[in-house]
């Protein structure tokens, strides 16, 4: 039988070895930054997009091959997203790696 004691010092260096709470943080952060990034590229650049692009809502563009209807538009749009946000990770690790004495040379 487990004492309650022990249990709960086993619990805590689980908490710290494994650094969950960190993660916990990061995946919370990780959500919003993405909202925050779906949000401006709904709200900015496609709008900047559509002026550009003939046709208006670009996003709603679908190709019909037969039966098949492929979002088009949509998948662009997530491409676009997906770039956004790995750009916006990519400068985050590099400001926060710039002073890591540990980095690999």
């Amino acid at each position: 039988m487990v004492t309650s004691r022990g249990f709960i010092e086993e619990f805590t260096e689980f908490l710290k070895k494994y650094q969950v709470i960190g993660l916990a943080v990061a995946f919370i952060i990780g959500a919003a930054a993405t909202k925050l990034v779906t949000a401006t590229v709904n709200d900015i650049i496609m709008p900047v997009i559509a002026v550009i692009v003939p046709g208006g809502d670009w996003r709603a563009s679908v190709l019909d091959i037969g039966p098949v209807r492929l979002l088009v538009g949509d998948f662009v749009g997530n491409i676009i997203d997906f770039v956004i946000v790995a750009l916006v990770i990519f400068l985050i690790v590099k400001f926060i790696m710039q002073d890591d004495s540990s980095k690999k040379i």
